[in-house]
């Protein structure tokens, strides 16, 4: 009974009680030939003990896998078919998917009843395994997808300590590339457009952003850094609030090349040049970078990288297959800069 109450006990527990790996949990839960007898004693045994029932492996053992895989997405469908980002995260999962035999499922969840849904959706058994991507640091789906039984792999992370497996890139390197380049342009007075602070990603670059003043030996002034929200018109009216407050800047990083869009449309009517009067910096490396007047400066995310491997992770756990000796559950993919005519 306790296994089916809703602060059921994880796969982690049981794997830490057993004194084992959480693949190797899955893989006797599941029936497989590739554990000794003492392993499968000592997982059985931690089972019982801690009352747990996984979905997971009760659809396994009765042979029904679904061989679908959620792809969720907490946007609403018209950021999510404007920024290229997620095109490219979607087509990336896709491919990996389609080589593994695997059907997608994209979800969109805007809302608390969309999570709830979900939630039982997931609980009905009709999904193997989630990824998830835009998560905000206050997001509750991750631990409840454990809670369930049920594989999941981050495109992202919520806090620095992230428990749940993640793909992520070098979002703090980002930022501190950008302001290397834009100080070895000669700039100084340079300003950045946030993510929204709820999200590790825009901490993680605007924590860049701060590193890469430091080494440079320019002082923070935090009447140059104004959030926006990963959307061209939150980058136009972050870029508005830095020009009142401070005139005289002479570069922007914009932590993505959506928001860089808004920043340069801004700045175009406040009658600032680009790159002569300010210089600018985008994240991404997206087809919006490439079709900027000027084109856009901007720091390289392996996107499709990223879905692939968060991809390839979900299948692996999902097999039961074990992590090779120092083989992470957690990705972090270089970033690199791709210089235009915007700096």
């Amino acid at each position: 009974m306790n296994g089916r109450q809703s602060g059921r006990p994880t796969l982690e527990q049981v794997a830490a009680r057993a004194g084992v790996g959480r693949g190797t949990v899955s893989r006797v839960i599941n029936g497989s030939p590739r554990v000794s007898e003492r392993t499968r004693t000592a997982v059985d045994r931690a089972v019982a003990e801690l009352g747990y029932v996984p979905n997971q492996a009760a659809r396994a053992l009765a042979g029904s896998r679904t061989d679908a895989i959620a792809l969720v997405i907490p946007e609403a469908e018209a950021r999510l078919f404007a920024e290229p980002y997620f095109l490219d995260l979607i087509r990336g999962v896709s491919a990996e998917l389609a080589e593994a035999d695997k059907q997608l499922l994209l979800t969109l969840v805007r809302s608390e009843q969309e999570r709830q849904r979900f939630e039982q959706y997931l609980a009905a058994q009709r999904v193997d395994g989630v990824l998830l991507a835009s998560v905000h640091g206050d997001d509750p789906l991750p631990d409840r997808i454990r809670e369930l039984g049920l594989p999941v792999v981050m495109n992202g992370r919520r806090t620095e300590a992230e428990p749940v497996p993640y793909v992520d890139s070098d979002n703090i390197g980002a930022g501190r590339m950008a302001v290397a380049h834009l100080v070895g342009r000669g700039r100084t007075r340079i300003a950045t457009v946030t993510g929204p602070l709820d999200m590790y990603v825009a901490r993680a670059r605007l924590g860049g952003y701060r590193a890469g003043l430091a080494e440079a030996g320019l002082a923070p002034d935090e009447g140059l850094v104004a959030a926006g929200d990963f959307t061209e018109e939150g980058g136009r009216r972050a870029m508005r609030r830095l020009l009142d407050r401070s005139p005289d800047l002479d570069a922007v990083f914009a932590a993505s090349d959506v928001m860089a869009a808004g920043a340069r449309a801004a700045l175009r009517e406040a009658g600032r040049r680009v790159p002569r009067d300010v210089a600018l910096v985008g994240v991404d490396d997206s087809p919006v970078a490439r079709l900027m007047d000027p084109p856009l400066t901007s720091v390289r995310q392996p996107i499709e990288e990223m879905g692939r491997t968060m991809a390839r992770m979900l299948i692996r756990e999902i097999q039961g297959i074990e992590a090779e000796p120092g083989e992470p559950r957690r990705h972090v993919l270089p970033t690199e800069l791709v210089v235009r005519g915007s700096c």
